[in-house]
């Protein structure tokens, strides 16, 4: 039997989000005997490239913008040629629409990773049309199958689950607070609306104009760059928001997170959320909004609390009752550390991959 060689194709290699976890996924499917190699459509910060580079994956990464869709769909036919792929790999939306135009032309099957909570209006339409053509749909997460059987239509003969993250027990463990201290509340994203910072700042205006004050010396921090940084640092002056700063990208997420109290994910739609995991991995209470895996993820009072998307009352809220007892956020983030340890163990991760390599397989005996 000939070698599989599984084109894994991108959208980009920025460092966030779907890029990541990529060298993880590969390795389990590496061990179930295919070879794996990465293709971007295009490069955005490059973030993401050194791991890739560094776990073996070689990856290609086209000379290209965001919107000349002919022309990432001709490179991107040259390249499966090229290499012999045996299977084509999809992550995002653009990958996944080309993919699943180029693929089956070429004789190729396609297993689309599906990741987003949102979809353009244009590119539902075009998903669901095409959607026949993928061997198998992947969602990384409960709550994205969900939504990838009910928008795409679907069947459940197609479609399955593999969680995208798997929690390291060796991630660094915030500290609880101890009087005498700031409590450090943090978030980490794209400053892009749907990430939900503009929620936060009219949250925290709210909680100024209540006269709101905790027991101790209040510091917010948010690590992400993007389009919006000028705009919500401008809103964050204007309402004499001291407390709130936006710190840039962070390149080492797990010393950040290390250094927190609180957790915070405001956005207004997610699929996974793999800060938000990330956060709870180091023992840290998260307060989210309830969409994506993060409505099951968290459970009231125990290890967060979770608001409505967009609601600015309901985070301001959930904030004050946090930060009222800040002795109440060790314990919490006890228990969202072993929660998810549980729920999202490195064995679990493996045996997912195996398991949806090994129905590939048999789907194409």
């Amino acid at each position: 039997m000939t070698k599989a060689r599984i084109a894994y194709v991108i959208n980009s290699v920025e460092g966030g989000g779907a890029a990541l976890p990529v060298p993880a996924i590969a390795r389990i499917l590496r061990a179930q005997g295919a070879q794996v190699r990465v293709f971007a459509l295009t490069r955005r910060d490059g973030r993401a490239l050194p791991a890739m580079e560094q776990a073996g994956l070689d990856p290609i990464v086209r000379e290209g913008g965001e919107t000349d869709h002919l022309a990432a769909a001709s490179w991107l036919d040259e390249q499966l040629r090229a290499w012999g792929a045996t299977h084509v790999w999809t992550s995002l939306t653009r990958a996944t629409l080309l993919g699943l135009l180029l693929g089956p032309r070429l004789g190729l099957p396609v297993i689309a990773w599906q990741h987003a909570a949102y979809l353009k209006p244009w590119n539902h339409r075009l998903m669901r049309l095409l959607q026949s053509r993928a061997s198998l749909w992947v969602g990384d997460s409960r709550s994205v199958a969900e939504l990838t059987a009910q928008r795409l239509g679907v069947g459940s003969d197609r479609l399955t689950t593999w969680p995208i993250y798997s929690a390291d027990e060796q991630m660094p463990r915030a500290q609880a607070w101890q009087a005498g201290e700031p409590i450090r509340v943090g978030s980490l994203g794209r400053l892009h609306p749907v990430k939900g910072y503009d929620v936060l700042i009219a949250a925290l205006s709210r909680m100024k104009a209540h006269g709101f004050t905790p027991p101790a010396p209040l510091q917010i921090f948010v690590g992400g760059e993007g389009a919006e940084r000028a705009k919500l640092e401008a809103m964050a002056r204007e309402a004499g928001l001291d407390s709130l700063s936006f710190v840039g990208y962070v390149e080492d997420s797990r010393t950040f997170l290390a250094g927190l109290h609180l957790y915070l994910q405001p956005s207004r739609s997610e699929g996974f959320c793999i800060a938000a995991h990330e956060a709870l991995t180091a023992g840290l209470p998260v307060i989210a909004s309830r969409t994506g895996e993060m409505r099951h993820s968290i459970t009231e009072g125990c290890n967060g609390y979770l608001v409505a998307p967009g609601d600015a009352d309901a985070l301001a809220s959930c904030l004050m009752k946090a930060l009222i007892e800040p002795d109440s956020l060790g314990p919490m983030g006890s228990a969202a550390r072993e929660d998810v340890l549980r729920r999202y163990s490195q064995d679990g991760f493996e045996a997912a991959g195996a398991a949806i390599w090994q129905r590939i397989v048999q789907m194409h005996a």
